[in-house]
């Protein structure tokens, strides 16, 4: 039999299901099965670095500069596509104007409280409803570029240590 004869098809056996969509970012939402699945710590820091530099209304490349590192690694960082050394998330959080440990704070605290379905593309910054700060920045007016103005609150501010 020559090879000429013989159909040039690769047989592709499929890891998921069809009908299965990824959602690699999104939590599952509770049901029937069981509990949510829990969020990637990528994705968790990420939005925090996302959202405490918009909430300064700098831009990645003063970030980055700032950091010391490059501009399309952190924007990876931000998106949740790298995982990050304890070095580059210190020099992140320091040039945002955060101890390690606020980050890590604000991680924790992002973990800490249901969170709704993430879709596709850029998270919207998160609003608090009921007036609380939303970002450390935005509670404490620490990490602003000189010259900026902090954001108000208008609703009482709880501090948990």
């Amino acid at each position: 039999m020559s090879s000429s004869n013989v159909p040039n098809e690769a047989r592709v056996i499929p890891l998921r299901p069809a009908t299965a969509t990824p959602t690699a970012k999104a939590p599952a939402a509770p049901g029937p099965g069981g509990p949510a699945k829990e969020p990637l710590w990528r994705h968790v820091v990420g939005d925090v670095l996302r959202r405490e530099r918009q909430a300064q209304e700098r831009t990645l490349k003063d970030v980055a500069e700032a950091a010391r590192i490059s501009m399309p690694y952190l924007s990876e960082l931000e998106r949740g596509r790298k995982e990050a050394s304890s070095e580059v998330l210190a020099a992140a959080a320091q040039a945002l104007g955060l101890g390690l440990a606020d980050l890590l704070a604000l991680a924790h605290d992002e973990v800490a409280r249901p969170a709704p379905v993430r879709r596709a593309g850029p998270a919207p910054a998160p609003t608090a409803e009921d007036g609380r700060a939303t970002s450390l920045t935005e509670l404490t007016g620490r990490g602003r570029p000189a010259g900026t103005r902090a954001a108000v609150s208008s609703g009482p501010v709880l501090l948990a240590a």
